[in-house]
Order: structure tokens, then C-alpha cells, then sequence
């Protein structure tokens, strides 16, 4: 009896460091369109993505337990929403700001002020037609609000350009130069990122430096005025001649850049200067800090998983380019497409 008391207590041990011990509401259907992006205050969490030449908008109140029919904010003709080349949204102190591109080349935003009414805002770059890839990223804190794209300005070779808002998305400024690569491009189909937080703008991209293509992080510490000389993330490199359509992503931990990255099949976790580590295999990876600990999700064998802070993976069902907003320091929330349509699930931690 006692033995069999022992096993038992084993046994229940052993379940609950399994991968599906994670509790999740069930894989649901937000609506019909492409590439999600997540915003998040306290009070709401904020959805955008596209559908044809449409640009969609949801708000939950509770959490992501229930969300508003998605609206159309704007119809722009030829705006990308395919291929990581979505709408994206942030949130300002009083205003949600969204940023779109078209196939010709140009940013347009959009912004909701605090009386609920939806306006368009100033163009955001400032030379016509240079955003051809349509890859861009938009962050907010306060009342700033930070924008990067590719850029083929000039030499009509991508390079990552960026612009600032200080009104909520109403107007932005003349267009910021980050980074050109010495040797041609950067790479030219993999979406930057971009987190501001008070006076600092982190800025991550893929590059293309001696047939490499790694990824990079640059910062500004004085609101993305000027920036700083780029760093290369991680020791290894990933010599290829392609780009493999994957930018990674970034969050931050009290302030330390955390990012995620594929290199070949596998993905990796890396902080400026420090050595990358490796946590899985797959593509479309993601990052969000919940409570000072790392959570991602990917793509692996087409399904969407996600991983906690403690290794445990979960999949969440079949789709591609996923996205996580923590809802608090208990619950994420991730979002992912599959066959034009917008899934989502609330993850227990």
C-alpha cells in the first residue's frame, strides 16, 4: 500500500510538469482577415488586422474573454495584409495609433482619441513610395510614439528608417535614418521591430553583412533622435543567400532588451552581449515578459505552440505568424491566423 502510494504521488508529479498542464480557453475564431497585431492598456486589450483592402479593429474589455464584431476602420486600396506585412497597432496615454502600408510604397496612420472617434493622421514617411517591402513596426509609451520600416531611399537598397509621433499618431516627424548595412541591404524580407519605453527606442532587424544574415539591435537614448552603433545578437552566424522571412521579435524585462530568433530551424532567446540560447525549433517566433519572465510562441510542423518561462510547450492549433499580449501577470494572450481567419487563446500560466 504504501508503494503504490508513492508511485501515485510520482505519477501526479510527473503530470503536472507535463506541457499540457497549461490551462487555455479553447482555440476561438475572432473573425474573418490576416495578421494580427495586439495592443494592450489597463483598462482593454486591442485588436488590428487586415482583410483585403480593409483594415479591421476589435477591443475586448474583459481580458480577451469577449471582443466587440470587428469594424472597419479604413478601406485603402492595395494595403498589404499578407506575409507579416499587416497593420499595427499601439497605444498611446490618450490615443490608439494604427500604421498601414500600401503595395506602392507609403505608411499611412490612423489614430482613436479618448472620445472614441477614429481619424486618419499625417503620412508617415516622408519620401514617396521608399516602403515597397511594406515590413514595419510601430511602438507607443506615453505620449510617444515610435515607427520603423525599410527603407529604399537614396540607393533604392533597404535600410531601416524610422519616425517619431509626440501627439498620438496625429502627425510624425521627419523621417529618422537607423541603419544602412556596409555591404548592400538589409535583409529585404523580414520584418523589423520596434519597443520604446520612456527615452528609449530599441530597434531589431536582420541584417545582411558578409553573407550573413543575423540579426541586430540598435538603441536610442534620446527618444530616437540618434542612435548608437549596432550590435550583433548572439555568437553564431547564418550564412545564406535568401532571406528567410523572419524578423523575431522583442520585449523588455525592467528595462533589458529580451529577443527571440530563428537561425536555420532553430529558435533562440538572446540579451544584448550575451550568448543566445537555444529553445526550440521552428519559425514565426515570438516574445512577450510576463512578470520578468520570458514566454514565446512559434511555429513547429505548422501547428502554433507556446512556451512558458519554465520550457513547457502547449500547442495551440494549426496556423502561422502568432502574437502574445500579457493580460496580467497569470494570463497571455495569443493570437495567430489560419485559412483567413483570426484564432485566439487565453493561456493560464
Amino acid at each position: 500500500m504504501k508503494n503504490t502510494i508513492i508511485i501515485l504521488l510520482l505519477f501526479l508529479l510527473v503530470c503536472s510538469c507535463n506541457e499540457n498542464n497549461m490551462q487555455t480557453k479553447n482555440d476561438f475564431i475572432i473573425g474573418s482577415g490576416q495578421l494580427p497585431q495586439l495592443a494592450k492598456d489597463k483598462n482593454n486589450l486591442y485588436l488590428v488586422y487586415g482583410t483585403g483592402d480593409s483594415i479591421m479593429y476589435s477591443q475586448s474589455p474583459d481580458n480577451g474573454n469577449t471582443f466587440s464584431k470587428p469594424l472597419i476602420i479604413s478601406v485603402v486600396p492595395d494595403v498589404y495584409s499578407f506575409a507579416m506585412r499587416g497593420p499595427q497597432i499601439a497605444v498611446a496615454n490618450n490615443n490608439i495609433i494604427l500604421t498601414a502600408c500600401t503595395t506602392l510604397g507609403n505608411i499611412f496612420s490612423f489614430y482613436k482619441n479618448k472620445d472614441g472617434a477614429w481619424a486618419q493622421g499625417s503620412r508617415v514617411n516622408d519620401a514617396d513610395t521608399v516602403c515597397k517591402e511594406g515590413l514595419m513596426a510601430l511602438s507607443a509609451d506615453g505620449n510617444n510614439a515610435f515607427a520603423v520600416w525599410l527603407d529604399l531611399r537614396g540607393n533604392k537598397r533597404n535600410k531601416i528608417y524610422g519616425a517619431k509621433s509626440i501627439d498620438g499618431g496625429k502627425t510624425w516627424s521627419k523621417n529618422i535614418f537607423i541603419y544602412a548595412s556596409p555591404d548592400s541591404s538589409v535583409c529585404e524580407c523580414c520584418k523589423p521591430s520596434v519597443i520604446i519605453k520612456d527615452n528609449n527606442v530599441y530597434v531589431m532587424f536582420r541584417n545582411w553583412l558578409n553573407g550573413n544574415r543575423n540579426l541586430y539591435l540598435i538603441q536610442s537614448t534620446d527618444g530616437g533622435n540618434t542612435f548608437s552603433q549596432a550590435q550583433k545578437l548572439g555568437t553564431g552566424n547564418w550564412k545564406l543567400n535568401g532571406c528567410p522571412m523572419d524578423g523575431g521579435a522583442i520585449a523588455l524585462d525592467n528595462g533589458t532588451p529580451e529577443t527571440v530568433w530563428r537561425r536555420e530551424d532553430k529558435i533562440f532567446n538572446a540579451a544584448p552581449g550575451m550568448p543566445e540560447k537555444e529553445i526550440g525549433e521552428g519559425h514565426n517566433c515570438t516574445i512577450e515578459t510576463v512578470n520578468n519572465k520570458n514566454v514565446y510562441a512559434w511555429v513547429e510542423n505548422g501547428e502554433v505552440v507556446f512556451v512558458n518561462a519554465k520550457g513547457q510547450k502547449k500547442i495551440l492549433g494549426k496556423g502561422s505568424l502568432p502574437v502574445l499580449k500579457a493580460l496580467n501577470n497569470k494570463q497571455v494572450m495569443c493570437m495567430w491566423e489560419n485559412e483567413k481567419h483570426i484564432h485566439a487563446s487565453v493561456i493560464e500560466l
